[in-house]
């Protein structure tokens, strides 16, 4: 099954210029959504982690049955005023904008391999303040995964030095 055929292409989306990945279409047939999650097992396996570390809301789409398919524990990195803890705030720069994402503090321990999973690797923002979340807690970065990567932008340059895979490619 090629994945990239079940994910609609569209244009001009959140903004003119961008062409956005709409998973939606994948998620919504089972065999495809089961074949996304059983590949990012496989390519998981290529990293030693202990947590996975997902930001919402597409990246817990993937995230979450990830982490229970490979037994491991889920932190959930949210928007703004949604964690009821005490959080970490960092800002990240979007494709057309700038954010904020918020992790609770206490939600890595010095030491543990976190493995960073989104739906989608653009510029590598999201991830990227992910990673200065985890390891400012003490975390060691085991890597990030990927449903899709968008090959033309500069998210593997963000990343680099880290360990990065993608399941979809678009070249």
């Amino acid at each position: 099954m090629k994945l990239i055929d079940h994910i609609r292409v569209i244009e001009d989306y959140p903004i003119e210029g961008i062409s956005f990945k709409d998973i939606s279409t994948l998620l919504k047939d089972p065999q495809a959504f089961r074949e996304a999650i059983h590949e990012m097992v496989e390519v998981s396996k290529t990293f030693d982690f202990d947590l996975i570390l997902a930001a919402e809301a597409r990246g817990f789409i993937v995230g979450a049955p990830l982490a229970y398919a490979m037994g491991k524990g889920f932190v959930p990195i949210r928007k703004p005023g949604k964690l009821p803890f005490d959080v970490l705030r960092q800002s990240y720069e979007l494709e057309y904008g700038t954010d904020f994402l918020e992790m609770h503090k206490d939600a890595i321990k010095k030491g543990d391999r976190v493995l960073i999973v989104d739906d989608l690797l653009a510029t590598g923002g999201t991830s990227k303040a992910a990673i200065q979340m985890a390891e400012s807690l003490g975390a060691v970065v085991a890597g990030c995964l990927y449903l899709v990567e968008l090959c033309d932008l500069p998210g593997r340059k963000t990343l680099e030095g880290y360990q990065v895979e993608s399941i979809v490619k678009y070249e």
